[in-house]
């Protein structure tokens, strides 16, 4: 099965991200890829939550979903698409955190709202809370792809192990974990939780990421990866944005959990209990 991973400096406008997105599709296409892979919050990066709520649509108005289903259609190509910013379905409600699976034929076979929300405060004086304006999934969700299973996750997601243990029951083989970190935490935690996450689930994890300096001043960190079950790195990006592949070999899953079968292995566990 061939990848292709979209590592991108999204903007603040909407149209110009789209533009990225639609080339990517049809390059992802012209390079043999069976499904491309795109960030977390493809269709607009802002933290100018005022500027962003003018732009922010429900899903069946969004220009962005839109003009992807419309390249997908077009070139015969699965997408997943790794989150757009959305509005909750009426207009009091908070927005979403949505990852998207759309088909060769331009249909939505999958939604997935991200669960774990960041908020913080920040030894800098950063404080960060996407509860106030992003209301969290509840369902963790994988879907079946011609090749294989995919399960779906978003970036915070990464490190709650839960999430993953849950993908793996469902019988995921490939876990994408589209994200926007931040360079500090990236360099950090990026690389060894995605390893861990690949490693414990005895998956492929395709982890397609913002990087650079964005138009809202924030900056992130890169390095989208590919890593199999194994916890190899196949596939690191590094900072530039672009278009990256990888030929992912699913045989390697059964070989992986026949030498360490963590699947097979795994107990439930009780709460415990201090004296």
């Amino acid at each position: 099965m061939k990848i292709a991973v979209l590592q991108m400096t999204a903007g603040v406008d909407p149209a110009a991200n789209a533009i990225m997105l639609v080339d990517a599709v049809h390059q992802a296409k012209a390079g043999g890829a069976d499904i491309l892979f795109t960030p977390e919050m493809s269709n607009m990066l802002d933290r100018n939550r005022v500027r962003a709520a003018a732009t922010i649509r429900p899903e069946a108005d969004d220009s962005v979903l839109s003009a992807v289903r419309q390249a997908a259609a077009a070139t015969g190509i699965w997408v997943h698409l790794g989150s757009l910013a959305v509005q909750g379905d009426t207009a009091a409600d908070k927005w979403r955190n949505r990852a998207f699976v759309i088909a060769p034929d331009g249909n939505i076979m999958a939604r997935y709202d991200k669960i774990h929300l960041f908020d913080v405060d920040l030894p800098t004086g950063e404080s960060w809370r996407e509860s106030s304006v992003y209301q969290g999934g509840e369902q963790a969700v994988a879907v079946r792809l011609p090749q294989a299973v995919l399960g779906l996750s978003i970036c915070y997601d990464i490190r709650f192990p839960a999430v993953y243990a849950v993908l793996s029951r469902a019988g995921a083989d490939i876990i994408a974990v589209p994200a926007a970190f931040t360079v500090p935490t990236g360099q950090a935690h990026w690389h060894v939780l995605l390893r861990a996450r690949a490693i414990e689930s005895a998956c492929f994890v395709v982890a397609a990421a913002q990087t650079g300096t964005h138009e809202d001043g924030r900056s992130t960190f890169g390095h989208s990866v590919v890593i199999d079950p194994w916890g190899e790195v196949l596939l690191d990006m590094g900072e530039a944005p672009g278009l990256g592949f990888a030929d992912l070999a699913l045989d390697r899953i059964a070989d992986v959990r026949a030498r360490v079968p963590v699947i097979a292995n795994r107990r439930p566990v009780a709460e415990a209990v201090l004296p």
